[in-house]
């Protein structure tokens, strides 16, 4: 490789373990986010949900903004991490074909290993999220309906 080819793959390849990190993160906050999907379902299946956006003494304007506030993580994990998974798949792959043109299985299976977990749970991540964002917008937008009614605007 030249100089220029070897500065772009170290560079690229710092970025694998921060990159690892993120969709890990990002697992552990779909599964958080599922848990709490989960509980706010079943109150608001039994009736027993209060939602904070009812109890809010705010204007309506207000209110629209604090739902796009209570989304917006999710719909950040839920876009962004595919990306990750990309990019967690691509970076292992440069060392994998550099290893088949040597015959190097057991380097090509080390970093496929890595490549392919990381894109697996990243698509995870980013379906369970993309699920709860789906439901909960609806959810929210109900209650703003709701708040709406309360208030006589249509």
């Amino acid at each position: 490789m030249n100089m220029l080819e070897t500065v772009l793959y170290e560079i690229s390849h710092l970025f694998l373990i921060p990159v690892l990190i993120l969709i890990l993160l990002s697992l552990a906050y779909a599964f958080f986010a599922l848990g709490s999907f989960c509980i706010e379902g079943g109150l608001r299946r039994y009736g027993r949900y209060q939602s904070p956006l009812l109890q809010s003494r705010v204007a309506l304007d207000d209110l629209e903004l604090q739902v796009m506030k209570r989304l917006e993580l999710l719909r950040v994990v839920s876009r962004s991490t595919p990306m990750l998974g990309l990019i967690a798949t691509m970076i292992p792959m440069g060392p994998a074909l550099l290893a088949l043109t040597q015959s190097d299985a057991k380097t090509i299976g080390e970093n496929l290993v890595v490549a392919f977990s990381a894109v697996i749970l990243s698509l995870l991540s980013a379906s369970i999220t993309f699920f709860i964002l789906t439901i909960k917008r609806r959810w929210l937008l109900e209650d703003l309906r709701t708040i709406e009614k309360q208030q006589g605007v249509s």
